[in-house]
């Protein structure tokens, strides 16, 4: 399926060509996208931002580190008639809920979830890696029973791919996760579906793309957009800060690739995380970076300068459904190459979110 392209279309280019540079191209219609990786939150600052994510995207996978998390059905449950409820009249959008994987995971909460046919995978967090992950795993041995129902069950698994191991320097704990443990898991369970999610080095990708069928990744906008320079450009940027942090721009390089190569191994995943500005302005500000208001037209400016337009689609609408089993959405969205400016702030309840680009231009705009 290709994406039709306003102004001057040109057909898909195998990969490995030399790709020509595009003509001008006006406007961009794809199918609805979904997001394979989404922070929604709760309460005040869910009925803020869920709107951003139902107006582009179709379905999206919710992140289960509320506080306390999502750890049971009937918690996975109650979560999605909140999300339910606070949709805005009219917006057709389909939460698909998960549980937060911890070392007291009952096996039989893995059948329930098969079951209860909303819940489409269970999320690894490394204890302490980020924003609500004093719950997590301190020994992933300790939940191979449950990830071996989840196998039998076909229920993915999604990981935070890092180390906590204090002696790893954070910027290298997505590249030893993968030998301590992502090849370890691959050789115990086999048949398990894993995702590793919002990779942010060069090692990830290329381990993601040498791995087998079952292995695929998420690419956030921010980590292709930015590189660690971006968190001290004219000081200490704090609304730039996440976990997996920003690379070094040759990591960054190594993701445009993989998101723009074509491969069915790497779909969009936001990772769009909210914190209201105050959480993340202090002495111990919050990883997480908000994208959801203009997810799709930031991927946009990214592929545009790979110049890997028409190969958008499949990123954003196409692979994620595939590696998921999920029908293939039928409605269609138009992105305009029309430039506009992001506000400075979004209100959340009694505050305020600081959005990516922040009081400036983006160069694509979502139509309707």
């Amino acid at each position: 399926m290709s994406p039709r392209l306003g102004g001057s279309a040109r057909p898909p280019v195998a990969a490995g060509c030399d790709r020509k540079p595009p003509g001008p191209v006006a406007h961009l219609s794809l199918a609805r996208p979904d997001d394979w990786h989404v922070h929604l939150r709760d309460g005040a600052i869910l009925a803020a931002v869920l709107p951003d994510t139902a107006r582009r995207f179709a379905r999206a996978i919710v992140m289960p580190n509320l506080d306390p998390p999502v750890r049971t059905v009937a918690e996975a449950l109650a979560y999605r008639a909140r999300i339910l409820a606070a949709l805005p009249a009219h917006a057709r959008f389909e939460p698909l809920m998960t549980l937060y994987l911890t070392e007291a995971t009952p096996v039989a909460e893995i059948a329930r979830a098969h079951a209860s046919g909303v819940i489409h995978a269970v999320k690894y967090y490394p204890a302490g890696a980020t924003t609500n992950a004093a719950f997590g795993v301190r020994d992933l041995t300790r939940c191979y029973p449950v990830l071996a129902a989840m196998e039998r069950h076909d229920l993915p698994l999604l990981l935070h791919g890092e180390v906590t191991d204090p002696a790893v320097d954070v910027f290298d704990r997505e590249a030893v996760f993968l030998e301590r443990h992502l090849a370890p898991l691959l050789r115990a369970f086999p048949g398990l579906r894993i995702v590793l999610e919002h990779i942010t080095t060069r090692a990830a990708a290329q381990f993601v793309s040498e791995g087998p069928d079952t292995l695929a990744a998420t690419i956030t906008a921010h980590h292709v957009l930015l590189d660690r320079n971006a968190l001290f450009e004219g000081g200490l940027r704090p609304h730039h800060y996440c976990r997996p942090l920003l690379k070094r721009a040759d990591h960054r390089a190594a993701l445009i690739a993989a998101a723009t190569g074509g491969s069915p191994k790497f779909f969009l995943g936001t990772d769009s995380a909210p914190h209201l500005r105050h959480a993340k302005e202090s002495d111990c500000g919050c990883a997480g970076i908000y994208t959801a208001h203009a997810a799709l037209e930031l991927y946009a400016e990214v592929f545009e300068q790979a110049r890997a337009l028409d190969r958008l689609e499949a990123f954003a609408s196409i692979n994620g459904a595939d590696f998921y089993g999920l029908p293939r959405n039928e409605d269609r969205i138009t992105l305009v190459r029309e430039p506009w400016r992001v506000p400075p702030t979004i209100p959340a309840g009694r505050g305020v979110l600081v959005p990516l680009r922040a009081g400036e231009a983006i160069a694509w705009r979502l139509a309707g």
